[in-house]
C-alpha cells in the first residue's frame, strides 16, 4: 500500500509541473510538439529514476559537507547515458532538444528528489518515488505538447488533424506555452478543490 502511494504521489497529489510548479524551464521550453514532450519527458524519468536509486544506494558513504555536490555528480552521469544514447539512436530528436537534454542535470524535480526522498529512504521505494515523479512530469509535457501542437499545426504526434492553415503559430511560441500551462493548472485545481 505504502509503495503504491508513493508512485501516485508523483503522477497526482504532488506533479512535478501542474501541482509543485518544478521544471518549468524544459516544460515551457521543449513542449511545442507531443513527441518532445514525450522525450524530454522520458529522458527525465530515466534520470530520476536511476539517481534516485543510486542516491539511496550511497547515502550513507557521502559526507554532509559534500551531498550536494556528489549527487550533482551522480546526476550528471545519467543524463550523460541519456544523452549519448539520444545522440546515437535518435539525432533528430537530440538536435530538436538541444540544450534541453543537458540541463536536467540541474533540474529542481532531480535534485529536489534527490535531497527530499531518495537520501532518507531505501533503493525501493526511491525507485518508486522516481518512476512516479518521471511519470507525472512525463505526461504533464507529453499533454502540454499534445494541446500546443493540436491547436498550432493542426497535429497530434506530427498526424495531421486539420489543415494547418487553421492553426495559431502563438501556441507554438513562448506565449502559447504560458497560456496553456495556466489554464491546464487551473483546471487541475478546479477539479481537486471538487475532490
Amino acid at each position: 500500500m505504502k509503495s503504491l502511494k508513493i508512485l501516485l504521489n508523483g503522477i497526482i497529489r504532488e506533479n512535478p509541473t501542474f501541482v509543485l510548479l518544478l521544471g518549468m524551464c524544459p516544460t515551457l521550453g521543449t513542449t511545442s510538439s507531443a513527441i518532445n514532450g514525450l522525450s524530454m519527458g522520458l529522458a527525465t524519468a530515466f534520470v530520476l529514476i536511476c539517481s534516485n536509486a543510486a542516491i539511496s544506494s550511497v547515502k550513507n558513504l557521502i559526507p554532509d559537507q559534500v551531498r550536494i555536490p556528489a549527487y550533482i555528480v551522480l546526476v550528471a552521469t545519467f543524463v550523460s547515458i541519456i544523452q549519448l544514447l539520444m545522440e546515437a539512436y535518435v539525432p533528430a530528436l537530440y538536435e530538436s532538444l538541444g540544450l534541453f537534454i543537458p540541463l536536467i542535470v540541474v533540474n529542481c524535480i532531480v535534485l529536489g528528489r534527490a535531497e527530499a526522498f531518495a537520501s532518507k529512504n531505501n533503493i525501493f521505494f526511491s525507485l518508486l518515488d522516481g518512476l512516479g515523479m518521471g511519470l507525472g512530469f512525463t505526461l504533464a509535457l507529453t499533454l502540454l505538447g499534445m494541446i500546443r501542437e493540436f491547436l498550432g499545426t493542426g497535429k497530434l504526434f506530427g498526424l495531421l488533424v486539420y489543415s494547418d492553415a487553421y492553426g495559431s503559430l502563438l501556441f507554438i511560441l513562448a506565449p502559447g506555452g504560458f497560456i496553456v500551462l495556466g489554464y491546464l493548472i487551473a483546471l487541475i485545481n478546479k477539479i481537486k478543490t471538487k475532490d
